[in-house]
């Protein structure tokens, strides 16, 4: 059967100059959605991201009798049900790419009276579920797995969950958050100790919403029994997305660059760390506080890189970074080693082996490794390269172009309207010479 297909074609060089904004960060826009769907009165958003998988988490709400209004020019209003004002979906809910609601929405799901399904695309039933329905069944979720223990996700509802203290084997924000989540609807306590810092915009986010909870070191802990009161939400725009207009004014000539309103809170700041680190002219300017997140604008000139043994530490708080930093490796001088890293295997692709592809096939010395990558940095050349539609992967090699010695063509890129569906438009009007082609595929 045809399939219709998206490529990426982006001629050589060029520098990115101007300023952006970037679109809405999907963390927290999919939280927004979570949180005021069981508040109490309407939440206002703005800021929203618009892209397919934020739009996956609102389908799934609304199919559960939440009313939800926009999102006009990012704005959504959010009609809360309250904790327990959902309703029975009629069919299962299909979260395409989103591994974000797939995972946070089962702690929520799971402290229902009615049962629901989560399904998804390919990609995402084939992603790792384990790690948040094992927790959720000892908090005495009842959910069904395949074999594999991947999505289609049943959950039972009417399960009497108890709260648990869960230390997390590897620091997974969705795991911490889907806990979090399922511990509103569960009796006593529910606290997760995390081994390294994850992005906290869940608990961020309920604080907005009037529901205490406490830290104490590690640990995070939250009690049933309290309400979510309607907020309003300003949402920064999504340092994931502008990481790659920073690698690609970074390695571009003749870059001068500002991103506007970026979130810079610190559990997502290692891309801003790590760039530093490898010699970026990076400044942060104009930091300021909205509705509990920390934002800035970002200014990115041309810098001489230099390659970079990455500090693991920085490896949580980058997570989703790496494919366009493997990109700024290869542009630096000298060899950027990354360990810590297997989390990266199981993401929408595999992004080492599928980053290590693509950067052997430009010409570089890419060697991945069981949890990370070794990179020296060199000549690009043109070529054509396959983002496995992986949305991070395909916005990676088209900055890659900004340093190749020829056109870089990359397939399969339908999913970058995933979390950024401007992302063409935008490029081109900072200086990158991209192009969107249409095209069918057996």
């Amino acid at each position: 059967m045809g399939h219709s297909s998206l490529m990426f074609r982006v001629q050589s060089g060029g520098s990115l100059r101007g300023e952006l904004r970037v679109p809405g960060d999907k963390s927290i826009s999919h939280r927004s959605i979570m949180l005021g769907s069981i508040a109490e009165g309407i939440s206002e958003v703005s800021g929203f991201l618009a892209a397919a998988d934020c739009l996956s988490t609102l389908t799934a709400f609304r199919a559960m009798g939440v009313e939800i209004e926009g999102p006009t020019d990012g704005l959504v209003r959010i009609h809360g049900a309250g904790l327990r004002g959902l309703r029975a979906p009629v069919a299962p809910l299909d979260l395409g790419n989103s591994g974000t609601s797939m995972r946070l929405m089962s702690g929520l799901l799971a402290g229902q009276s009615f049962d629901t399904e989560l399904t998804g695309d390919e990609s995402l039933n084939r992603r790792p579920m384990r790690r948040i329905t094992e927790p959720l069944r000892s908090m005495g979720a009842q959910i069904e797995t395949t074999a594999a223990g991947t999505a289609p996700l049943k959950i039972h509802g009417n399960a009497l969950l108890r709260g648990i203290h869960y230390d997390m084997p590897v620091a997974s924000a969705q795991v911490k958050s889907c806990l979090l989540l399922a511990g509103l609807y569960a009796s006593g306590m529910t606290s997760v100790t995390e081994p390294a810092p994850t992005r906290d915009h869940t608990e961020r986010m309920l604080t907005s919403f009037g529901y205490p909870w406490q830290r104490d070191g590690k640990r995070i802990s939250v009690a049933s029994g309290g309400r979510l009161i309607a907020t309003q939400i300003d949402v920064p725009s999504d340092i994931s997305s502008a990481a790659f207009f920073l690698v690609g004014g970074a390695i571009a000539s003749n870059s001068d660059l500002v991103l506007r309103h970026v979130g810079i809170n610190p559990t997502r700041t290692g891309v801003i760390d790590i760039l530093r680190q490898m010699g970026a002219d990076l400044e942060v300017r104009n930091s300021r506080m909205m509705g509990g997140e920390p934002v800035a604008d970002l200014r990115i000139r041309t810098s001489r890189l230099k390659g970079l043994v990455i500090p693991e530490h920085l490896v949580p708080l980058a997570i989703d970074e790496f494919p366009v930093l493997f990109v700024a490796a290869a542009c630096a001088e000298g060899e950027t080693v990354l360990t810590g890293a297997e989390e990266l295997r199981v993401k929408e692709s595999d992004r080492i082996q599928v980053m290590a592809d693509g950067l052997q096939h430009l010409g570089i010395d890419a060697v991945p490794t069981p949890d990370g990558m070794r990179i020296s940095g060199g000549p690009l050349r043109g070529g054509r390269v396959d983002a496995r539609g992986d949305h991070r992967i395909a916005m990676a090699f088209a900055m890659a172009a900004l340093r190749a010695r020829g056109a870089i063509e990359i397939d399969d890129c339908r999913n970058v309207s995933t979390s950024f569906p401007e992302f063409v438009d935008l490029a081109r009007a900072v200086g990158l010479n991209i192009t969107a082609i249409e095209g069918e595929r057996l």
